[in-house]
């Protein structure tokens, strides 16, 4: 997030900061520098290496889940013969990642495809919204979850960690509101003090989400 580049930026002020991804199926690096030497936007990861290739599927034209297709790919997943059909067909491997494509052909990660709900007819990211929210200048961290609802399918849930006490949840409501879609705005704001990790030091949202039920069911009462 363009929060936690500044706050790295901040503590190695003469460090090159830049986004890399890879795959253990697909190979360790997938994009690079843009052949025509134009800088990469902060959040990018870059454009698709000379012998990659790419593409999007399951959405518009320049967005969608990533599959990928290069000399480094693997061949099978050890005695799974089920999972490999499903996530390799043709050479190419389904990442399971959801990605944009901008118009000089830089790629951006948006979040996981299993990850996505559907609030109200519209496809939601959380990824996307815990972005939007950390550029708030108060919040260090955000985590969204969705939970049922009657009416819109599914709503999102944003947990967040502040940098100061002084902002409310009615001032993170308004941003959300003026920063995003309408539709993916949270409809509650649970404030905590840290956000779970797993063992791999990753995000673990399991532990939210009993929580963000209660939450939901506040907004009933």
């Amino acid at each position: 997030t363009e929060a936690l580049v500044a706050r790295v930026q901040e503590m190695f002020p003469q460090a090159a900061i830049s986004n890399g991804y890879g795959t253990t199926e697909a190979g360790p690096s997938i994009f690079e520098d843009h052949p025509q030497g134009l800088p990469r936007p902060l959040l990018s990861l870059g454009y698709p290496l000379p012998d990659v290739e790419v593409r999007l599927e399951g959405g518009t034209g320049d967005a969608g889940v990533l599959h990928v297709r290069s000399p480094a790919m693997f061949t099978e997943y050890l005695n799974l013969p089920g999972v490999t059909g499903a996530r390799l067909r043709d050479g190419w491997y389904d990442t399971g990642d959801v990605m944009r494509r901008d118009g000089s052909g830089f790629y951006y990660f948006t979040g996981r495809a299993d990850d996505m709900f559907v609030c109200g007819g519209e496809n939601v990211y959380p990824g996307e919204i815990e972005k939007m929210l950390e550029r708030h200048p108060a919040v260090l961290q955000a985590a969204v979850v969705a939970v049922p609802d009657e009416i819109k399918g599914e709503i999102p849930i944003a947990f967040v960690v502040l940098k100061e006490r002084s902002v409310s949840v009615e001032d993170l409501k308004r941003f959300a509101l003026e920063s995003g879609p309408a539709y993916s705005h949270p409809r509650a704001f649970v404030v905590v003090d840290e956000l779970p990790v797993a063992t791999t030091h990753k995000l673990d949202k399991r532990p939210l989400k009993a929580r963000a039920l209660e939450a939901a069911k506040a907004l009933k009462r």
